[in-house]
């Protein structure tokens, strides 16, 4: 029985530890946890020296062959936690009923209505700050934090769209916590230097020093056994050794490349499988201003305009959620004098509708690697990047502007991998269901953005953490 435990997780990012954490509030004293991570644990401090959050290059375990696509893999304890940047904004209610709303993509077997109480947790849990959003995103709880400081054109936007230009919800603390300073607005976020924003480390370490918990880093799993619909054990290598660990459930949390893969080399196949890999699409735009400074804000990113996201245009174009970004790390000084800060960069963030051609597989040359297929995003969003030099002539009146510039190529990546195990309520069309419980084998829980049926423009983070919180407390009450 010393190789037996209740539950055995693949992966330590948010989707594993907002499960495990709800699930160990529950469970009693003699509850066994296994933790499998296939990277290193790397201290703030090592990741902050090194530039990177692990030795593990993302070339060396996935195959892939499309140049011009990038997929974001931090392969450490923490995962994601530790390189996103921290923007932690809630899906919109109609994003998760796309279909039936206006006609495009799939509906979530899930609503907005059901999940809110559970982005309130992980909105607390991450000390998200920002600031009360009306009736666009209802919501039940205040936010755990005051809201970043704006730039002064920002401050423009928000007195032209009062009801559709906020500061960032973002969980780059405002003011400290416990665990953490606040934000220095360095614009250094991806490898915060004062550790400000919220990671598994710095946050829910505590998580895995809980006795019932084991942590293994360095353990690639490499595949689940089970008999007819039950789960029983899970394979992984540690230091060139394969081992077997029995189990009662197995939680997968090891990101919408690697579960899917994780599930194939099973022998689990099944026509979705892999399939609608995706994210959200961006093109960046740099705004000259006409005697209007920039970069007073808080943080790294201050604004977000809803402007172009919700309303009758998603019957034919992708929503658009607009980030405005308090950095010159874009080059965002202008060579004039007496308007180096008379500019600002705008992310226009265009959702994806899934395409089943692109999807995630075995390489076949290397069975030991998964391989990524990509064939480009969805003609929807491609009207909406279309769209955008019609639509932001309108959209920037309210600001004293000389010119602006669009740029000519979309942003390679924004770092957000979605698709692959989709939710859903019909068993031949999705894989898991909408508690994310595997629909054949009942004792399997898939985590993580791989189960989203579509890319809201919405930063993904926070709701993935919600629906984590959301399976468990359906599993463990």
């Amino acid at each position: 029985m010393a190789n037996k435990y209740d539950i055995v997780f693949a992966g330590s990012s948010f989707a594993t530890t907002f499960f495990l954490e709800s699930y160990l509030k529950k469970a009693p004293a003699n509850a066994r946890v296994l933790v499998l991570e296939r990277g290193p644990m790397n201290p703030h401090s090592w990741q902050v020296e090194n530039r990177r959050t692990s030795n593990i290059k993302a070339k060396d375990i996935l195959v892939n062959k499309h140049e011009n696509k990038y997929w974001s893999l931090q392969t450490c304890f923490g995962g994601g936690s530790n390189a996103w940047t921290a923007c932690a904004p809630r899906m919109l209610p109609n994003d998760f009923r796309i279909r039936s709303r206006y006609g495009v993509g799939f509906d979530w077997p899930i609503s907005y209505e059901e999940l809110e109480a559970f982005y309130c947790q992980a909105e607390d849990q991450m000390s998200v700050s920002g600031i009360d959003h009306g009736s666009l995103i209802p919501r039940s709880c205040p936010f755990s934090q005051p809201p970043h400081t704006f730039s002064d054109p920002d401050k423009i936007l928000n007195k032209a769209y009062p009801d559709l230009y906020f500061p960032q919800s973002t969980a780059r603390a405002r003011v400290a916590t416990a665990n953490r300073p606040g934000c220095c607005a360095n614009n250094v976020c991806t490898y915060c230097p004062i550790d400000a924003k919220f990671t598994i480390l710095n946050e829910m370490g505590h998580v895995y020093q809980d006795p019932r918990v084991t942590l293994i880093t360095e353990a690639n799993v490499q595949s689940i056994e089970y008999q007819g619909d039950v789960a029983t054990g899970v394979n992984y290598i540690k230091d060139g050794v394969s081992q077997r660990t029995d189990c009662d459930l197995i939680g997968l949390g090891a990101g919408a490349i690697f579960n899917p893969y994780i599930l194939l080399r099973s022998g689990l196949s099944h026509p979705m499988l892999g399939k609608n890999l995706c994210e959200q699409v961006s093109v960046n735009a740099t705004i000259f201003l006409d005697g209007v400074d920039n970069f007073q804000g808080s943080t790294m990113i201050t604004g977000q305009g809803f402007m172009l996201y919700d309303g009758e245009h998603r019957s034919s174009r992708a929503a658009c959620l607009i980030e405005s970004s308090n950095t010159a790390a874009y080059g965002a000084l202008r060579r004039e004098k007496r308007k180096w800060r008379q500019l600002m960069i705008m992310r226009f963030i265009f959702e994806d509708i899934p395409q089943t051609r692109n999807y995630v597989k075995i390489n076949e040359e290397n069975q030991e690697l998964p391989e990524t297929v990509y064939e480009g995003h969805s003609e929807y969003a491609q009207k909406g990047l279309d769209a955008l030099p019609d639509v932001l002539p309108g959209l920037l009146e309210p600001l004293p502007v000389e010119r602006y510039e669009i740029a000519e190529d979309i942003n390679r990546t924004e770092a957000h991998i979605l698709g692959t195990t989709v939710m859903g309520e019909d068993p031949e069309q999705s894989i898991v269901d909408r508690y994310l419980v595997h629909h054949q084998i009942r004792n399997l829980v898939i985590l993580g953005s791989g189960v989203f049926p579509t890319a809201s423009p919405a930063n993904p983070t926070l709701t993935l953490s919600a629906l984590s919180l959301w399976a468990a407390s359906n599993m463990f009450g």
